[in-house]
């Protein structure tokens, strides 16, 4: 069968399947040389049972290539539309009056959506922040929290868009909402991480950008003043510190015990490696240490009795490089989220039950909200109520005397701050294991006589 007629849709529905073994044709009125092949009832879509097989949209031209007048699919209905198979064939039959093989024309078409596509992904911001995260975080003291920070809170909702897309509206949805959730420390913190990043961008000159979307988005102006913190933990909190912890498996519980013990910073705790512990005395490089323009100085932590008792907790495992680890000593422990959180829910329900045995009203305590850094501060003041010097107080926490103290005084301090440690590993222990009160005297009465 050679038929000629309008194609139209309610046509192209009811069309019977082709005789067995053969294919139909009929061509379009309305287009010379545009047409459909309909294929045997063995090829039909289950769906449409008793309806025609495949049917293909063609166009039978004398192609620029070809001697002699060839069909070609155009597309299979349905998958394409007959409107957009027709006005296919129109430009197919532009093209050829003209010279031109429209398989050409597809070829080069195709070929620049690729290239297009190619460069989307290569100027995506996933690809982008890759690329910034292996430059520059990588090699950064802090690089590992910076690059949980900017994965969760930037490239998690951004990785496929284009980074030219991304407009200083998208950036203040994130940095106000973190601000809303009552974080404005973490706001600024991430305000400041994707300026970076943004700078970054525009001195590599190969990601497209010829601007930030950053630009004039000041952290003083979006944020405010970020009150100082003045948070520490009160000795009914240090008890439920040092009871969750007690009971929190390894690594978890041995790192912030060893956190309230020396004094040290997240990462440097979290960080500490069997290299590093010499003899009485945990030797810090500088590398690992905080400070601006490479100024950082090697931490010695005498080792307490208390501190070598966490050590000596530890497992030994072979061909494992760090204390604190969940990967057989092979990576450090990162200090995520979770781990916070389960800290922070254990110590409530301890500050619960202490409420609960002094017969006050437990369902009304909370603990308020604390970072990991405010063991510090807590240290700190403990030590001025020691009456640890100041100087040497500031030494158990790694902070350089500033002036010109810190030109001519290098002395390291180690016996000082191994007295300072001391005391205050002694003044946690009167916290946590507070000596029972004297029994009360009992005098025995004489019976008065009558």
């Amino acid at each position: 069968m050679a038929d000629k007629r309008l194609l139209t849709d309610r046509y192209l529905k009811a069309l019977p399947p082709a005789p067995r073994g053969q294919r139909d044709e009929v061509w379009d009125s309305r287009l010379p040389g545009f047409g459909i092949r309909i294929t045997d009832a063995k090829d039909a879509d289950p769906a449409r049972r008793g309806k025609a097989g495949k049917v293909t949209f063609v166009l039978r031209a004398r192609f620029p290539s070809s001697p002699a007048p060839t069909r070609r699919t155009i597309g299979v209905y349905r998958a394409i539309t007959l409107e957009d198979a027709r006005r296919t064939a129109g430009e197919w039959r532009s093209l050829i009056a003209k010279g031109v093989d429209p398989a050409v024309v597809e070829a080069e078409a195709r070929e620049k959506r690729e290239r297009e596509a190619a460069a989307r992904i290569r100027h995506s911001f996933g690809s982008a922040a890759e690329a910034f995260i292996t430059d520059k975080l990588k090699h950064e003291r802090s690089g590992a929290i910076a690059e949980r920070d900017f994965r969760a809170h930037f490239v998690a909702i951004w990785r496929e868009r284009p980074i030219t897309e991304i407009t200083k509206f998208d950036v203040l949805e994130v940095i106000n909402a973190k601000k809303r959730s009552g974080a404005p420390q973490m706001a600024r913190a991430l305000l400041v991480l994707i300026r970076r990043f943004f700078n970054w961008c525009l001195d590599q000159h190969t990601f497209g950008l010829d601007r930030s979307p950053c630009d004039r988005l000041k952290p003083n102006k979006l944020i405010g003043d970020v009150p100082k913190r003045n948070r520490r933990l009160s000795d009914a909190e240090l008890f439920a510190f040092w009871r969750a912890t007690g009971r929190m498996k390894y690594p978890v519980g041995p790192v912030y015990r060893m956190l309230a013990l020396t004094g040290l910073r997240l990462n440097e705790a979290a960080g500490l490696s069997w290299p590093e512990v010499q003899g009485d005395v945990i030797i810090i490089p500088p590398s690992r240490m905080k400070a601006k323009d490479g100024k950082a100085h090697e931490h010695l932590v005498p080792i307490t009795a208390a501190i070598q008792e966490v050590i000596g907790s530890l497992p030994r495992i072979k061909g494992g490089k760090y204390l604190f680890s969940l990967s057989g000593g092979k990576r450090p422990l990162s200090m995520t989220g979770p781990i916070k959180a389960d800290l922070d829910g254990r110590m409530l329900r301890t500050l619960k039950a202490m409420a609960r045995r002094r017969g006050e009203d437990h369902e009304h305590v909370t603990l308020p909200a604390w970072v990991n850094h405010d063991l510090r501060r807590t240290i700190r003041s403990g030590m001025s109520a020691l009456r640890v010097p100041a100087n040497v107080a500031e030494a158990v926490l790694a902070h350089r005397q500033g002036g010109i103290a810190a030109t001519y005084d290098l002395h390291e301090y180690q016996a000082e701050k191994a007295e300072a440690l001391e005391l205050w590993a002694e003044r946690i222990a009167t916290i946590v294991n507070p000596e029972p009160a004297a029994p009360a005297k009992i005098i025995k009465m004489r019976k008065r006589r009558r």
